[in-house]
Parts: C-alpha cells; sequence; structure tokens
C-alpha cells in the first residue's frame, strides 16, 4: 500500500503514527535462579542484588521455538488486538541480535509464516535499542504517508549461546528468551493518540565492552575449523560484558535521552503516566527511577520473571503492561533502551 490518504494529517502535512495494538510470547519453560546453581557457582541472592532477576524463559530443544517463531506468535497476538489481518500489513521491521541463520534475516521468514502478501521486510541489528530504533523506522513510514500498517518486532534466542559456567555468570544470568511486537498503524486521532518523537545514538568507541565479537569476517569458516582442531578456549564465541562500564554509561545515557524526550514536548515526569525501560538490570531502572522521583505506578519492569530479552524486552513489557490495565488511550508514555553498540534511544507517545 503506498500513499493513502483515509486518516487525518497533523498540522504540518504529516500523518501521526500509534501503536493499535501490543502482543508478546515466552517459551514455557521457565529457568529459575537455583536452576542456574547446577550449572555455574551461583546463588538465588547473588543473582537477586546485582540484577533483579528471579527467573527468565529459556527454549527447550526441540520445542519447535525460533527468534522467528517467536516473533510470529507475538505478532499474531499484536494484530488481533489491533483488528487487523495479515493481509492488512504493508510493512516488517523486525529487531534481533540473534537470528536463526547468518542470513537471511528474520523478518522474511516471519512473512511467510505469517502468509503474508509479498511485502517488504527489514532487520535491523540494534541490540537492546532494536525495539526503539525500529519503532522510529516505522513511525517515518507512517508519518510520508508511504505505509499504514507495519509490524514492529523484537525477538531474541539467546539461551543457546550463553557461557553456563561460573566463569560465564556474569551474563548468564541475566538473559532470557521471547518476543514481543506491536502494530504501528496511521493514527485515526492523532491529538489523542500518536508517538511524538522519537531519538536515537550510538557511540561506536566503546562497541567490544559489551560484544560477541566471534565467528565474524576476520575470523571466519576456516579460522574457526582451525581453532577447534588446536582445542582453544572457546570463551570468545560467547557474550562479553565490562559490567561496571557498562551500568556507569547506561545510566548517563538513560539519563540524558529521558531528559531530552521530555523537554522536546515540555512533559514533566510528574506527567508521565508510564515509562518503560529497556529491562537491561532492575538496579539501573530503579537508579533512573530515584533520580526522576517517579512511584511505582510510573514505571513497569518485568526483568524479575523475564531476564534481560533484549531487543524483546520493551515490546514484552508494553504488551504485559496492556494487559494488567497500565496503558489507556491518551496517557504519556516513555519507552527508552540502552545496549551495545553502545546505542541507545528514546521514543515519546500518547498511547
Amino acid at each position: 500500500m503506498f500513499f493513502k490518504k483515509s486518516a487525518p494529517q497533523t498540522n504540518n502535512g504529516l500523518h501521526a503514527s500509534y501503536i493499535a495494538g501490543v502482543g508478546h510470547y515466552v517459551p514455557p519453560r521457565v529457568v529459575t535462579n537455583h536452576d542456574l546453581t547446577q550449572w555455574m557457582d551461583t546463588s538465588d541472592e547473588w543473582i537477586r542484588e546485582r540484577t533483579g532477576i528471579e527467573q527468565r524463559h529459556w527454549v527447550e530443544k526441540g520445542d519447535g521455538n525460533t527468534t522467528s517463531t517467536m516473533g510470529a506468535k507475538a505478532a499474531e497476538m499484536a494484530m488481533e488486538r489491533a483488528g487487523v489481518k495479515a493481509k492488512d500489513i504493508d510493512f516488517i521491521i523486525f529487531a534481533t541480535l540473534s537470528p536463526d541463520y547468518f542470513f537471511p534475516g528474520p523478518g522474511v521468514l516471519v512473512q511467510e509464516q505469517l502468509g503474508m502478501r509479498t511485502v517488504g521486510a527489514l532487520d535491523v541489528r540494534d541490540q537492546c535499542s532494536g525495539f526503539v530504533y525500529a519503532l522510529s523506522v516505522a513511525d517515518q513510514y507512517i508519518k510520508t504517508g508511504m505505509y499504514e500498517n507495519i509490524l514492529v518486532i523484537g525477538s531474541e534466542l539467546q539461551s543457546g549461546g550463553l557461557n553456563l559456567s561460573t566463569e560465564g555468570r556474569g551474563v548468564a544470568v541475566i538473559f532470557g528468551d521471547g518476543a514481543g511486537a506491536a502494530v504501528v498503524s496511521r493514527s485515526p486521532n492523532p491529538e489523542q493518540s500518536a508517538i511524538l518523537s522519537t531519538q536515537m545514538h550510538s557511540e561506536g568507541k566503546h562497541a567490544l565492552e559489551l560484544s560477541m565479537s566471534k565467528p565474524s569476517t576476520e575470523h571466519w569458516i576456516p579460522q574457526i575449523l582451525e581453532a577447534v582442531k588446536k582445542g582453544e578456549d572457546p570463551k570468545d564465541y560467547y557474550p562479553y560484558m565490562n559490567g561496571n562500564f557498562v551500568f556507569r554509561n547506561a545510566v548517563i545515557r538513560f539519563g540524558e535521552v529521558i531528559k531530552s524526550s521530555l523537554k522536546a514536548h515540555d512533559i514533566s515526569p510528574s506527567d508521565l503516566d508510564l515509562f518503560v525501560p529497556h529491562q537491561a538490570n532492575l538496579r539501573i531502572a530503579q537508579f533512573i527511577q530515584k533520580r526522576m522521583k517517579l512511584n511505582d505506578d510510573q514505571v513497569f519492569n518485568n526483568i524479575q520473571t523475564k531476564g534481560n530479552t533484549t531487543a524483546a524486552s520493551i515490546p514484552i513489557a508494553l504488551s504485559e503492561a496492556w494487559e494488567q490495565g497500565k496503558l489507556k488511550r491518551g496517557d504519556n508514555v516513555l519507552l527508552a533502551a540502552f545496549g551495545s553498540g553502545f546505542t541507545w534511544g528514546g521514543a515519546m507517545m500518547k498511547w
């Protein structure tokens, strides 16, 4: 669908977009902090104190879940809640750091799984900031009138790539699997429901402070096979995180993008109905909440039960918040994320 004019435009002649429906899916297998003690030297107390996480969902071998299939399940829920069918979707944007294959990306797989028309599919690789980046792209397509309904998905299958040892526990205890999705559509009432603005930033000089550097085009198939023959340590094939450094930067960048997002629309923290941060670490969210002087009803966290699901964390949280009645049309809602890259971003909207 191209350049439809069926909905009202804003004063600048552009269309407004809004989130018409949200959905999520997590695999049924629940892994508690106690379960992790069978693989590493850790404890429920140690994990809760550092991350706030109590449990997470991981796929079970042979359960049929992949990054794309989980994304498709979340998308089906989002489309049902938005009142649209697969034939109504004009474009797909899929954010993930854990695609089914090195290529092609999962966007085209979802197009096939949901029986869609031959619409375009764009894959976004901005890790924890992926959903905010994808939402920003969708917003621009809607504004220009090019598309009317865009499916935005964040999905991750991370459990199979974690170092389940005492050496790797600093990363392994944090991450979970799951998917979240949103249908971003042209707003029928921009004054009540609209994405007001999005912001995106990056600082590549810190790229390796939170990364998985191999395999890579500098360490390709021949090098991998040779390393296996030599019995080299596989630790470089697992995610690496400089935890304290990432924490410090996250707090700073979260604060900056939150402040600028609110200032752009003359909205004070007290006017926020809901703040949904990327679920990176409960301690980060609590620090930001305290600094902004937000009460508990203004902040939504689910990292306690879902862990850090990277690109999926914000849409899963939005879906759960909607289910719990914490989102209603016209609410001031702020999203913010920070992650590998470093990348960070925010989205201010009237829900």
